[in-house]
């Protein structure tokens, strides 16, 4: 059964369904599993230290796959400069690239007389309509309930994705919450004409950079299990909860300046858990989609399941 989409027909792939920009995870191995499996991979550039890095990540993802895939710039949460990554991205021709965070001007107009196709993600109704404004082809709206960094708002994916395909009328992805085909279908159902999933694919076997620890973390955790942390310096973003987090928490609760909290929310904080399994010194992202990962499939094993599941549902409301 056909599942195409403006968003299928925009990203030359079989399934409407977008890999996010894994911070540290986001690499080759993941990227090239879910194109060959018929959805969009992506490599996270701001996770590598080099233009040369970059160039050679993309050359990697071109020898174990032959379909589209895309480069996540994550411009809002680094503070790095990404511009020369970005050209790198540009004389690659890569088919995809997406912006999470921060302004997505720049990048967009850079972008304007290529054939790469440009994702931006967005937390709002009205980012969504200036994503448009400004060039974008597709928009992924991240709902409330979505891991990593989100919008201030609070705003679930429920509320959220249909007030956005109505202000626009460039495609919607929706992210947030998202971890099998029942919230694949859903999000059809709100509008959406695809959908984008991070959680879902760090507890997949081609995410081969995340550590047993943070993997088994995601299995074993219920919706519940995470939290809202960095919300002091406007900029929250939804993690695992841990003693970790928990230290976060008490010193935004303290109203105390970034100075006290910039090792605690570090990348190296991160990596320590997420490379590592350290919990006791870092934390790793995670979405309330954690109430529904019970295990660590392949990602093909993964889509061919959606698959059914969106059948099912498809077959059962005929």
């Amino acid at each position: 059964m056909a599942f195409q989409t403006r968003v299928t027909e925009l990203l030359s792939t079989k399934l409407p369904i977008v890999q996010g920009g894994l911070a540290y995870l986001a690499y080759s191995d993941l990227c090239a599993a879910v194109s060959n499996a018929g959805g969009l991979g992506q490599v996270t550039a701001m996770s590598l230290k080099t233009p040369q890095e970059l160039r050679e990540e993309i050359l990697k993802v071109r020898k174990l796959t032959e379909k589209p895939f895309g480069v996540n710039f994550a411009i809002g949460q680094t503070g790095r400069p990404y511009e020369h990554m970005l050209q790198v991205a540009i004389e690659e021709e890569v088919p995809v690239i997406s912006m999470t965070g921060g302004n997505p001007a720049p990048i967009l107009d850079k972008l304007a007389n290529t054939s790469i196709k440009k994702l931006v993600l967005v937390a709002a109704k009205r980012q969504a309509q200036k994503a448009e404004q400004l060039g974008a082809d597709a928009v992924m709206v991240v709902g409330h309930e979505g891991g990593g960094h989100l919008g201030r708002d609070d705003i679930g994916s429920i509320v959220l994705i249909p007030q956005v395909v109505d202000a626009v009328s460039i495609p919607v992805i929706a992210s947030g919450g998202i971890a099998d085909g029942r919230g694949w279908m859903a999000a059809h159902a709100l509008g959406a004409e695809g959908i984008e999933m991070g959680t879902r694919f760090i507890a997949t076997k081609e995410c081969v950079h995340a550590s047993s620890a943070y993997k088994n973390s995601l299995i074993k955790s219920e919706e519940m299990d995470t939290v809202i942390i960095k919300k002091s310096l406007g900029a929250p973003a939804r993690a695992i909860k841990s003693s970790w987090t928990d230290s976060i928490l008490s010193i935004e609760s303290e109203n105390v300046i970034y100075d006290a909290l910039k090792d605690y929310i570090s990348g190296e904080a991160n990596k320590r858990f997420i490379y590592e399994g350290d919990e006791e010194k870092g934390f790793g992202w995670a979405g309330q989609s954690v109430g529904f990962i019970k295990d660590i499939p392949c990602v093909q094993d993964l889509f061919d399941r959606m698959e059914m599941q969106a059948m099912d549902i498809r077959n059962k409301w005929k």
